[in-house]
């Protein structure tokens, strides 16, 4: 009997170790398809000038983006690429990501004054949501409130949930970067760049959990004493650009009207960061204009 149940526990140690081999080295491809851009090999195969876009290209506001086949990581097009920039709410996929991965998504979370940062957002004082209904708010809504009462959920308090996005910044690589708040408030020691940007929102993109989010274009959010909140999500190429699966928007005075987008199409799957446009509506048009852009590229190259 007692050999039989060494037997046992010793098939279960390995199996367990087994196991956490095979996360980790999913985990670790996952870091490196995200963080892996390669600048050269598509000068190699076309010649983008020639596939009819320079000149919209040319005629963007947005002061800074890249454009990236997600599956090789080719840089398609960039411009001031690795120059710091404010985030503005872009800076909620980080969020996001932190409370998909160290948060219980079936906790309440109770909405306190504290919280309360912003008059303007639909989450106020007294509210209680399941921490994963609350993810979709944030992220479909960009709230602010949202935000603020994740971190302070899964850190205990918000200047530890700062270290814990500035820790995962440094596992992505993400070396222009900086996190002082969850939500992208305007913050001089809150900033980034298109390339780091990219960095996290691959990475993000790998987690079937997030992608959901990114990706829904309208849901009932249930509050714990049973009201419902009807969400639709700001990112309008949702629901205006064919194959489109996310991933956040963001704006402020300091940072423009940025746009973080996935699009898939025929196979090829394109992630672009824009920052800094010079409207709402711009934002969505220009990165629409890259989006076609890149496909047209992605295409010629086949």
């Amino acid at each position: 009997m007692l050999l039989a149940t060494g037997l046992i526990s010793c098939h279960s140690e390995k199996d367990e170790a087994a196991n956490d081999s095979e996360q980790t080295r999913l985990e670790q491809a996952r870091l490196e398809q995200a963080i892996h851009m390669d600048t050269t090999s598509l000068m190699k195969v076309v010649d983008t000038d020639t596939i009819g876009s320079r000149a919209k290209l040319d005629a963007l506001t947005a002061s800074a983006w890249m454009l990236v086949d997600d599956s090789t990581g080719m840089v398609i097009s960039a411009k001031n690429a690795y120059e710091r920039r404010y985030m503005a709410s872009i800076t909620k996929m980080m969020t996001a990501l932190l409370a998909l991965e160290q948060g219980q998504l079936t906790d309440t979370v109770e909405i306190t004054d504290d919280v309360c940062i912003d008059k303007n957002a639909h989450v106020k004082a007294g509210d209680a949501f399941v921490t994963g209904d609350l993810i979709y708010e944030m992220m479909m809504s960009s709230d602010n409130n949202a935000a603020y009462a994740l971190a302070k959920h899964v850190a205990g308090d918000t200047l530890a949930f700062y270290d814990m996005m500035n820790r995962k910044a440094r596992y992505l690589d993400m070396d222009n970067t900086n996190f002082a708040n969850p939500n992208g408030m305007p913050n001089d020691n809150n900033y980034s760049c298109a390339a780091d940007l990219m960095k996290l929102a691959r990475y993000c993109m790998r987690d079937s959990a997030f992608a959901a989010v990114a990706g829904t274009k309208e849901k009932e959010i249930l509050l714990t004493d049973g009201r419902k909140m009807n969400c639709k999500n700001v990112n309008e190429l949702l629901f205006t650009y064919k194959g489109c699966t996310g991933i956040k928007t963001g704006s402020t005075l300091q940072a423009g009207f940025c746009l973080v987008t996935s699009a898939t199409r025929d196979g090829t799957t394109l992630t672009l960061v824009l920052l800094d446009s010079r409207t709402s509506d711009k934002r969505f048009k220009e990165s629409a204009t890259l989006l076609d852009h890149g496909f047209k590229v992605m295409r010629a190259c086949k």
